[in-house]
């Protein structure tokens, strides 16, 4: 509202009748948003928390948002991008396919660890099949 020339007293008071009759809601926006961006995007938790930070939301309202993303959901998550990504790179290096897969996890929010777990069992998978 400032951007376009709103006094401070009131654009305050506006927000405030908004919050009072419930249509601004940051722990139901942040909740959305985690489902919404971890089911469809598949994103984890690292980079849900950086863009509801970059959406103005408090560090609490994050963490009860995020703490619904369970490590199973995560490492489901992972798993599936990391083998619809793999199902492309059967032709390249065992240490490639890490590499790249690990850079791409990272850059969705999954942490080193588990994407290392998930790629290890992935390759160990295709071997056995081989």
């Amino acid at each position: 509202m400032a951007r376009r020339g709103v006094p401070e007293d009131a654009a305050a008071a506006v927000l405030d009748r908004f919050t009072e009759v419930g249509l601004i809601d940051d722990e139901a926006f942040a909740s959305a948003w985690v489902d919404s961006r971890h089911a469809g995007r598949a994103l984890g938790r690292r980079a849900l928390t950086a863009e509801l930070r970059r959406r103005g939301v408090e560090a609490e309202t994050i963490k009860v948002a995020v703490e619904t993303v369970t490590d199973e959901d995560e490492h489901a998550a992972a798993r599936a991008l990391a083998q619809r990504k793999l199902a492309t790179m059967r032709s390249l290096p065992k240490e490639t396919q890490t590499r790249r897969l690990v850079g791409m996890l990272a850059r969705k929010g999954f942490s080193q660890g588990l994407a290392l777990r998930v790629i290890r069992d992935l390759l160990a998978d295709g071997r056995s099949r081989a």
